[in-house]
């Protein structure tokens, strides 16, 4: 186990809405909070390799999360610069942390470098079985030419990176901008505003006959941070709950959650994405101990309370 006390850690991405769960599960293990350094993006642009050495410099762990990352309407807005930012920040900040001695690098990767048709549950051991969904395939080919370039610099040079592939989260503080949010916060506001303005019918893309998995925020932060001090393997991780729901079923979930009456109306004309997404955990369970904990429908309550508080 890897005691984190006097290491020096910097988390990109550490202001945002997962990032701050991280901050806070490093701090609850042992790590300094006057140690953790969270580089912001108005100072440091990550898809430059200056940016990127000035990161990486003096530090001992490197937590990375930062990334352009949106739902399915982002995905087909701007392919181009999601799969050029995510690549550009990682594999140069992998590189630098490499040239400057870091002695770990934890790479937070994408549920949606998956192939499209991967069996369910989703194993690691299928992720080169396919192309992902078409929608966010740049996306997630971009995050997942970084666990090439670790298990390469790992074969190389004995670079101790390992790469974790959350499933899709949710909780307080997500992303609730319509333009880039993903389902759950887009759901919610889209129901709250919806509620707002006295409206009977709901719009929801596709058929809601995709099925997703989602990970509560504090949990996927929970198992970075015990990835972080005792997995050491080139081998990438899933960490998710091992449960589906399918979107029709959530929708309907967070209706009956806020208290929505109206009609949902499915848009057959917009894309569904991913037919299925469960995950198959067992390998964070065995490798090290990770469990999610949050019951979905608390998970939910929580989410939308805190929207509700933060809505205007």
């Amino acid at each position: 186990m890897l005691d984190l006390s006097a290491k020096r850690i910097v988390v990109t991405g550490g202001a945002g809405f997962l990032g701050k769960q991280v901050v806070e599960q490093l701090v609850r293990s042992g790590a300094d909070a006057e140690k953790i350094t969270v580089p912001r993006s108005r100072d440091f642009d990550l898809t430059t390799l200056e940016a990127c050495q000035k990161v990486a410099a003096n530090c001992d762990i490197i937590i990375h999360l930062a990334a352009h990352v949106g739902g399915i309407g982002l995905n087909r807005e701007k392919p181009a610069e999601l799969f050029y930012d995510n690549l550009m920040m990682g594999t140069q900040l992998i590189h630098s942390a490499y040239q400057a001695g870091v002695e770990k690098f934890v790479c937070v990767g994408t549920i949606c470098a998956y192939p499209k048709f991967t069996p369910v549950p989703f194993k690691e051991d299928d992720l080169w079985n396919g192309y992902p969904e078409e929608t966010n395939a740049p996306y997630g080919v971009a995050k997942k030419a970084l666990l090439v370039q670790l298990q390469a610099y790992r074969q190389q040079y004995g670079f101790d990176g390992i790469y974790l592939l959350p499933v899709n989260l949710y909780g307080p503080e997500d992303n609730f901008n319509p333009d880039s949010s993903h389902v759950i916060p887009a759901l919610i506001r889209k129901v709250y505003e919806a509620q707002q303005r006295g409206d009977k019918q709901l719009p929801a893309w596709g058929d809601g006959s995709p099925t997703r998995e989602f990970l509560y925020s504090t949990d996927a932060a929970r198992g970075i941070v015990m990835a972080t001090q005792a997995y050491e393997s080139s081998e990438p991780v899933n960490l998710g709950t091992n449960a589906e729901i399918s979107i029709r079923n959530l929708v309907e979930t967070i209706c009956e959650l806020m208290g929505f009456e109206g009609e949902i109306v499915w848009q057959t004309d917009k894309p569904n994405g991913q037919p299925r997404r469960c995950l198959d955990t067992t390998r964070a369970k065995e490798a090290f101990g990770f469990v999610a904990e949050t019951d979905f429908r608390q998970g939910l309550k929580n989410t939308i309370e805190w929207y509700r508080q933060h809505a205007d």
